[in-house]
């Protein structure tokens, strides 16, 4: 193996190897690879989530503006892509379901910040409940958004997809690799692998999801920063349940300003149904098992402790949420409950079967609260992407331009042919459309 590189992205999910995929169009001269501990890309949050192409209606236009800004370009460059290589891309929309008068309100403020990202009139609709009974009558509610321009994918498989492309341009994948020291020699990193393998890059991007926090702390960056783990679960459903709804059923959390979230009904993209995610407090971003939590327990609380995350932990309501969601994760019949109230026709006993877990990992700042936003710091000679959470998966095209493009601003990359087309698009055109 190459042990010298001029570029190493750390992290071979959607967003390193979007990233991965833009430098392979790029890059005419330098030597870059991806490093990831598991045998594929998209192994862990980016392809166990829902799979949906998210509009930007959820996402405050001052608080969460790049994500919003990248999940609505990203609805139509995904769009493209699967149309260019034939992969899974369903325009289906999605409704979020209001249960009473305040939830109405938020249902309001949701229209206004989706026309304020970019939505038209025609993509998103407040409707109440007697017009939507007439195309879904199983569902009940008070109001409902309605949002055509939303939709569902496999995210497994676009990654794969852009992973080939960027090894057809020279762009290594080093699988398997697990990182277990970084630090500089000289004006080199030296990566540590697997224990005794030492790799060397001129510079670094972090865009390892869950272990970018950590992996940030190691190089000496964003230590007023902390993140958590939340374990989303998922029920299948059985098929006399496929065709209840002809779209995916969200309902209006009733805490926003936590990571907490009430449970959806789900229309995957092969018409399969799903309810979940619930959000359970775990101690490791692969917590998916009872082992890996115990082992990592005692080290997070204590980080935890020693940071910001001391207020959250031992704020009354956030406990109390914490507690609901474990009770969700005990119980089927708590969680399923819970989207009964909007689709009564479901039945708990019918309903056997667990989907696949995944983790999102929040960030704390050292004042005890949940960032909103991406998060993107610059370190020596490396670069930092942390926070980076839904809508993530639908804006890791044009977000992966945006990072490129800042990093150009730093040098890194300003000999390169920044007019290149980038498979269906032009890179500059990305950027231009960004920065409206």
């Amino acid at each position: 193996m190459k042990d010298n590189f001029d570029l190493i992205i750390i992290g071979g999910g959607i967003l390193g190897t979007s990233i991965s995929y833009f430098l392979s169009f790029l890059n005419k001269s330098k030597n870059i690879a991806v490093i990831e501990q598991e045998n594929s890309v998209a192994q862990h949050t980016s392809g166990r989530n829902t799979g949906k192409v998210h509009a930007p209606y959820l996402y405050n236009p001052e608080k969460k503006k790049l994500f919003a800004n990248s999940a609505f370009h990203g609805y139509e460059m995904w769009k493209e892509y699967s149309k260019l290589h034939n992969l899974p891309f369903k325009e289906d929309g999605v409704i979020e379901v209001a249960l009473d008068e305040k939830g109405i309100k938020v249902l309001e403020k949701y229209l206004k910040w989706g026309i304020e990202n970019g939505l038209e009139e025609t993509d998103i609709k407040l409707i109440d409940k007697k017009e939507l009974k007439k195309s879904e009558p199983e569902i009940k509610c008070e109001a409902a958004l309605y949002v055509h321009r939303d939709g569902s994918t496999d995210y497994s498989t676009l990654t794969n997809s852009i992973m080939n492309d960027s090894k057809k341009n020279g762009i290594n994948f080093l699988f398997n690799k697990k990182i277990t020291q970084i630090k500089k020699n000289n004006d080199k990193w030296e990566i540590t692998i697997n224990g005794d393998n030492k790799i060397f890059t001129n510079f670094l991007i972090n865009a390892a999801g869950g272990q970018a926090i950590n992996i940030a702390h190691n190089m000496g960056v964003g230590k007023n920063l902390t993140d958590v783990h939340f374990r989303g679960e998922y029920w299948k459903t059985p098929k006399k349940y496929h065709n209840l709804t002809k779209t995916s059923v969200y309902s209006v959390p009733e805490f926003p300003d936590y990571p907490f979230l009430d449970p959806h009904w789900i229309v995957r993209v092969d018409g399969s149904c799903e309810i979940g995610p619930n959000a359970v407090p775990v101690f490791s971003p692969y917590g998916y098992e009872i082992t890996e939590n115990i082992k990592k327990f005692i080290p997070k609380i204590l980080e935890m402790l020693g940071s910001g995350a001391r207020k959250t932990i031992f704020d009354k309501q956030f406990q109390e949420l914490a507690f609901s969601e474990i009770q969700s994760s005990i119980s089927k019949t708590v969680m399923i409950k819970r989207v009964k109230q909007f689709i009564p026709k479901i039945n708990p006993k019918e309903i056997t079967v667990k989907g696949t877990s995944g983790i999102r990992s929040s960030v704390i700042d050292e004042y005890g609260k949940f960032v909103p936003d991406v998060i993107l710091l610059q370190g020596n000679s490396s670069f930092h992407i942390l926070n980076y959470n839904s809508p993530g998966a639908t804006g890791a095209l044009p977000f992966s331009v945006h990072v490129i493009n800042q990093l150009q601003k730093m040098g890194m990359f300003e000999n390169e042919d920044t007019n290149a087309q980038c498979g269906p698009w032009k890179f500059n055109e990305i950027i231009e459309k960004l920065e409206k």
